[in-house]
């Protein structure tokens, strides 16, 4: 099968590999539809993460079609269209039964990669894959989009309003304007918010902010991004600020965006090792987030409001690819060529 494989930084190829097997008894063997470059996955493109060199496991997000199911799985057959959640959570511990299944206690190895290939192997697939009804035949590619970002970004989006407890009539600012960040501001507007304000400085993602009900743009960085909220929040700051970008100054300009007693919502995977807390004890700022509840935010909430038309996260994707340009579909999106890019793999 044909496989994306890891290099070095600035370089992906398509290889002929073996295709997955089943190893596990609750392994599932997913034939990939469509499958997408993740943000994160430009840190080991362009060369801030270590990445072992011909590595396979690349990209995390997916729909697909199941090939084959291991002896455990019982919720599932060949011929099921799903979606692959980026966490496998097993649904029945404390973590998951909290809706935390980023931390689930039974599955240290929890986290999908190998997405971008023709087939990959998902491993504790009983209760974490999300069945969609019907095939991906029965669906435009716009809907098949918006599945895609089920995966990942929409849930992770979702996961940081929740986790800054978004909430009817608040003041939001979302610090960040790539896919997660744009659909942060689609889930603080599925939360109520009532202003939410986007740090963005580029013009495509700006429009498609406000087309997903931003209301105020700001395209200062740092503490003069800070100052233009300020500005904007007539010196109160926000009630609540999503964090989806994982840098130091990231972390920095949210904090100092919210009000006393806001609450942030951190899903950037952190890339700053050090982080002063003193300034957040003495403002009564809660930071609260990590990886995303994906299955429980699908199941719950998410699928059905895509299925419904009534949230349209896919259009974070504004360029395709065929698998076999993956390479381009990564430089698309590291020259910002690319809000983020879409692989049609089947």
């Amino acid at each position: 099968m044909k496989d994306t494989i890891f290099i070095k930084p600035g370089q992906v190829v398509i290889d002929n590999v073996d295709k997955p097997s089943i190893q596990a008894p609750d392994d599932v063997i997913i034939r990939v539809v469509r499958a997408s470059v993740c943000g994160s996955d430009l840190w080991g493109f362009r060369g801030q993460d270590k990445m072992a060199a011909n590595s396979q496991n690349t990209g995390h997000e997916a729909i697909g079609i199941v090939d084959a199911v291991g002896d455990a799985i019982t919720t599932l057959v060949p011929g099921d269209f799903v979606i692959a959640p980026f966490t496998h959570g097993c649904g029945h511990c404390a973590a998951c039964r909290a809706g935390y299944e980023g931390g689930c206690l039974n599955h240290k190895d929890n986290f999908s990669d190998g997405a971008q290939a023709e087939y990959m192997r998902y491993q504790h697939a009983e209760w974490s894959l999300v069945k969609v009804p019907g095939k991906p035949e029965d669906y435009s590619e716009e809907m098949l989009k918006s599945f895609v970002t089920l995966a990942d970004v929409m849930a992770t989006g979702y996961h940081a309003a929740r986790s800054a407890n978004v909430k009817t009539g608040d003041t939001v600012v979302v610090v960040g304007d790539g896919a997660v960040g744009l659909c942060g501001v689609i889930a603080s507007k599925m939360q109520g918010a009532k202003r939410i304000i986007i740090m963005s400085r580029h013009e495509d993602r700006q429009k498609l902010a406000l087309e997903f009900g931003a209301t105020d743009v700001v395209p200062e960085r740092g503490d003069d991004g800070v100052a233009k909220v300020m500005e904007l929040t007539h010196g109160e700051g926000a009630d609540a600020v999503l964090e989806c970008v994982g840098t130091e100054q990231s972390v920095d300009t949210a904090v100092k965006s919210g009000r006393p007693g806001a609450a942030i919502g951190r899903v950037g995977v952190p890339h700053n090792p050090k982080m002063d807390l003193t300034p957040i004890f003495f403002r009564n700022t809660t930071i609260a987030g990590g990886p995303a509840s994906v299955t429980t935010y699908d199941k719950q909430v998410l699928l059905d409001a895509v299925l419904k038309g009534e949230i349209h996260p896919g259009k974070v994707f504004t360029k395709s690819f065929d698998l076999d340009d993956v390479q381009d579909a990564y430089e698309a999106m590291d020259k910002r060529e690319a809000i983020k890019s879409y692989l049609i793999v089947s």
